[in-house]
């Protein structure tokens, strides 16, 4: 047996059958480019000079970008877990599918190789014999939908399509002497040309093998590797939104705390969890709602301690200044002057004490609520009048209900309170309004015809101690509005002030009708 596989020569001792293969493709860089419109010249090794020089093509490798965007927290979690999959399931596809494709083509190409050189070894024996050479060109075993060509101008017919269906520069390559691969498409087909090189002859030999099933395989392995990502990035981005939830979810019950306290419940507190780090933020959240209440609690009893001790000293005074004012016809002018003036201080300075101690009574949670059904536009009229205003217009509009769910003493505060601010700064009380409220609420308006309200103070003069622009240079404790918002909450009601239509401030209060369930 000769000494190398790859050359074809006219001796009688080669025999008839597949010669191996071993040989690297190639090692031409446009012939691993995939590209078919050029050629890949078959090599063999130095010690080996061959008339056939393998080679195979190769694939590039595609780029991609992630665009990525940061919203909320929760969104942004669950976008990384989604990314990370993504790139991850991309570059395994990606690897798997350049590992498949080239071992795909790379099995192809030899198989198609043995095969050739097996043809063409056929062929160069049966040169010898002419009507043995037509016997192996008519039973040529070609692949289904395979065609093959020589150079030979008699045998061409015989064999299938013409040279002319061959790419020219495998044709070229081959006829020149060099044996070569080239991978081409003919009526839309795929097909690896191999061009074998009969030295003894002077003949060249041609055969392509359809690629269709491979490249079939090519499509569903590369279908199968997306779908498998897709998948997985879906499952990522549902465990990565999921898992974020989860994580935010005590933030969540932080929040819904820290809001409770804001609005009052200072009790609220987080329940321990059975994490060691969840443990720690509950009870560091519990130990400073612990400390903002008992600084709070502190202060509404240092409030209500002083306001109590005040009472006492503040009474004794009251009494004696009201004695002085019964005699103050003994006294001379500028000693009543001065008389008025600590009369009116002292008489503001008990409201004060008043005012404080209900506040911190009802900071302290120290009352409670004793609500019952009343006939509005009746008791109205008795608070009116109790506070200086007899005769003073009650109207009831159409549609409002005339009966509400209150607690007396605390609804004698909110209108009496009503009442002296507009007598104080609104020019005295024009009427009391009850309208028609939503979802079981009733509207009690108290109107005056002053200056009104500025839409920036609106909010904070139902603040302790603040006044309007109206009420700088006026008597008053500032606490008169800050308690009346205190009890419309205290009975599930709410205030605020509006413009009255001709000028002036309307002055309303939401109260139910029915008791709360």
């Amino acid at each position: 047996m000769p000494s190398s596989p790859w050359r074809l020569t006219g001796s009688g001792d080669l025999p008839v059958r597949a010669v191996p293969i071993d040989a690297p493709l190639t090692d031409d860089p446009r012939a691993r480019a995939g590209n078919t419109g050029e050629v890949a010249i078959l090599r063999a090794p130095a010690d080996r000079r061959p008339d056939i020089q393998p080679g195979g093509p190769s694939g590039t490798r595609p780029t991609g970008r992630v665009r990525r965007r940061t919203p909320r927290l929760s969104t942004r979690v669950t976008l990384s877990f989604g990314i990370v999959a993504l790139l991850a399931g991309a570059g395994l596809t990606v690897l798997t599918y350049l590992i498949a494709r080239n071992s795909l083509i790379e099995q192809r190409s030899t198989a198609a190789r043995v095969q050739a050189f097996s043809h063409a070894n056929d062929l160069q024996l049966a040169f010898t014999d002419p009507e043995q050479l037509s016997e192996v060109v008519r039973l040529l075993p070609l692949e289904a939908d395979g065609f093959a060509a020589l150079t030979e101008p008699r045998l061409q017919s015989r064999i299938g399509l013409g040279l002319e269906q061959f790419p020219e520069e495998l044709r070229a390559a081959t006829i020149d002497g060099r044996s070569a691969q080239q991978r081409f498409t003919l009526d839309g087909d795929p097909y690896l040309g191999i061009g074998v090189h009969i030295a003894a002859h002077g003949t060249s030999y041609f055969e392509a093998f359809p690629l269709e099933d491979t490249e079939r395989t090519l499509r569903l392995v590369l279908t199968a590797l997306l779908v498998g990502a897709g998948v997985t990035t879906l499952f990522a981005t549902f465990s990565g939104w999921s898992t974020s939830r989860r994580l935010l979810r005590p933030l969540s019950r932080v929040a819904d705390a820290a809001g409770d306290i804001a609005s009052g419940a200072l009790g609220a507190r987080l329940e321990a969890a059975n994490d060691p780090d969840l443990d720690r933020l509950a009870g560091s959240f519990n130990d400073m709602a612990d400390a903002v209440q008992a600084r709070i609690e502190r202060e509404a009893r240092f409030a209500s301690d002083v306001s109590h001790e005040l009472r006492s000293p503040i009474t004794a005074l009251t009494a004696a200044v009201e004695v002085l004012d019964a005699r103050r016809d003994d006294l001379p002018e500028r000693t009543q002057q001065a008389l008025d003036v600590v009369v009116s201080q002292v008489r503001r300075f008990d409201d004060m004490v008043i005012d404080l101690l209900e506040l911190a009574r009802i900071d302290a949670g120290a009352t409670d609520i004793h609500g019952e059904t009343v006939e509005l536009p009746a008791l109205c009229e008795r608070v009116a009048a109790g506070f200086g205003h007899p005769g003073l217009p009650v109207e009831v509009q159409a549609r409002a209900s005339r009966e509400a769910w209150v607690d007396k003493v605390r609804f004698e505060r909110i209108l009496g309170n009503l009442l002296d601010n507009a007598a104080t700064h609104g020019g005295g009380p024009l009427r009391i309004s009850i309208e028609p409220g939503r979802g079981g609420f009733v509207h009690l308006a108290v109107e005056d015809g002053g200056p009104g309200v500025a839409v920036s103070e609106r909010q904070r003069i139902f603040e302790r101690f603040a006044r309007g622009s109206a009420a700088r240079h006026r008597i008053g404790t500032g606490l008169g509005l800050a308690l009346v918002a205190e009890h419309a909450r205290a009975i599930g009601g709410e205030a605020w002030v509006e413009d009255r239509p001709g000028g002036g401030a309307r002055f309303v209060v939401r109260v139910p009708t029915e008791a709360p369930r």
